[in-house]
């Protein structure tokens, strides 16, 4: 317990944390060939994948293509030594972390129970008698993926921030 207690409270502190971070990112954004936009937006997609991989539980949203777009302008203008500040600086200020929606929670708790009513209801008319062929075990996770789907996708183009 000594040794354990006697490493507490003796991590890097936050500014060099997020210096090393950047640091490796960077290294890891430099190491890709990079000619045109398509590339610079697949190394940037590359590393927030690699981010959004390493940390469990923590998820960082992609910046729009609009603002990629612009800072490959600036970078591709900007001198070598300049690019890593560029880049560090565009990191910093676009990741952010991604929000879980309160529709999408809801849709998941509301929708298996309510998949398996609307199975119920439907396995008594006639003309959806077929109804009874799919198993529960297939029809209520498709019904809740699909009602998941549908209100992320519905909330985003409502808003009108669909990415493309």
């Amino acid at each position: 317990m000594g040794l354990l207690m006697s490493f507490m409270g003796k991590s890097l502190p936050s500014t060099q944390m997020l210096s090393l971070v950047m640091g490796t990112l960077h290294s890891k954004f430099m190491e890709k060939e990079i000619n045109c936009f398509d590339d610079f937006h697949i190394a940037i997609l590359d590393m927030f994948n690699t981010i959004n991989g390493a940390l469990p539980g923590k998820h960082y949203d992609v910046p729009p293509p609009n603002k990629v777009q612009e800072i490959f302008v600036q970078w591709e203008a900007a001198k070598e030594s300049e690019r890593k500040k560029l880049f560090v600086d565009f990191m910093k200020a676009s990741v952010t972390m991604s929000k879980f929606d309160d529709s999408v929670l809801m849709a998941g708790l509301v929708t298996p129970p309510a998949a398996m009513a609307a199975k119920r209801a439907g396995e008594t008319l006639p003309q959806l008698k077929m109804i009874k062929v799919v198993p529960d075990v297939i029809f209520v996770p498709s019904a809740t993926v699909l009602a998941l789907i549908s209100a992320k996708l519905s909330k985003k183009m409502f808003l009108g921030n669909v990415a493309s």
